[in-house]
Order: C-alpha cells, then structure tokens, then sequence
C-alpha cells in the first residue's frame, strides 16, 4: 500500500462521464441491431480517449426497447455493443463499462433500469467505485441527463442525434449544451476539476 495514499473508500473514488449510445456515442439510425450499422460519430473515440486520460471512469448506459419489442435479438445486440466497443479501441478510446435496459413498459412492463431511472447508474457507480457528485451525464434527449439531477452529478445535452430538438428544453432545465462530444469534453474540462 502507498503511505502517501488518502485512505479511506472516499479517497479511491472517481469521476465518470455516462455517456448515451446511440445519438452521443453513434449514429442513430432507429434500433441499432446490426453491427455492419455502426457508425461513431465524429470524434466519438478520440473524446472518449481524452476523458480516460483526464481521469474520468467511461460508462456507456443504453436503452434498448428493440429487444422488447422484438426487432433484434440479445446476441444481435451482444454482436452491435462488441462492435461500437472495437470502434471506440481502434480509435483509441476504452469503456470502463456497458449497461443496457432490455425493456420498454408498453412491452415488458415498468422496470427500474429504463432511463431516467437509477438502477444502472447504480450499479455501475458501485462497480466502478464512481463519485457521482463529480461525474457528468451526457445525451441526446432529457431522459439521458435526468439521472445526473437525483444522483448530485451534472448534466451535458449534445445536439447530436435528437439532441438538437432537445437541446433549447435542456438549456431550460439548466443543463450544458455542446454541439457535439468533442466539444462536450472541452466544456466538461473547463467546468470540472477531476484530480
């Protein structure tokens, strides 16, 4: 054990950005269930490469209603997150960690995991060892940012995929805006103090 080291469990906690997948991370072209369909949008990898290298644990939470509802498979969507995965590597990012939400409450009923609910960000934050109050959550609609307000973190709309129709909506709510990723990483560190 390092002597120098703060003790405690408080001390070994870090920030994380959660990121959205589809519309923050990759195109969004309607229920991604091909992995041949992944497209990261511009400057995804690099972004998420700069955050790891800021200190910032990255964590993909995703809602999936496809599967809910029939229009892909799990292993299709096992085969879709392997590839965004391999795409965010090649351009030399890596993701801490993926969670998903299977479900949709007109299909599978209520559940817990489904954005803007908690129960991913949970996990994730006790997997992870996550300060949520230094942590960011960055999307493309509302329900992406949402979880940032009850678990005392903050909140970035980027006006990639519906972001832009939600971006005015989330700018009211008092969350950040940036054009896209990239610019959402510079805002972010000019906002945030990570060591």
């Amino acid at each position: 054990m390092n002597d120098s080291a703060p003790a405690g469990p408080a001390a070994r906690l870090r920030p994380a950005v959660f990121l959205d997948r589809d519309g923050t991370l990759v195109d969004d072209p309607g229920y991604l269930g091909d992995p041949a369909d992944v497209r990261l949008l511009p400057g995804a990898a690099r972004a998420v490469a700069d955050f790891g290298r800021a200190g910032f644990a990255t964590i993909v939470v995703t809602n999936q209603a496809g599967l809910a509802k029939g229009l892909f498979t799990l292993e299709a969507y096992r085969r879709v997150e392997r590839r965004v995965v391999e795409l965010i590597e090649a351009g030399g990012g890596r993701l801490d960690g993926v969670y998903f939400c299977p479900h949709h409450p007109d299909f599978s009923g209520p559940c817990d995991c489904r954005k803007p609910g908690l129960e991913l960000y949970r996990r994730a934050i006790r997997e992870h060892g996550i300060d949520p109050a230094r942590s960011w959550w960055i999307g493309d609609r509302l329900t992406d940012l949402l979880p940032a307000r009850a678990l005392g973190g903050r909140g970035l709309m980027v006006r990639t995929g519906h972001g832009e129709e939600n971006a005015a909506q989330a700018a009211a709510e008092g969350f950040e805006t940036a054009e896209d990723l990239r610019e959402g990483l510079r805002r972010i560190l000019e906002l945030t103090v990570t060591r």
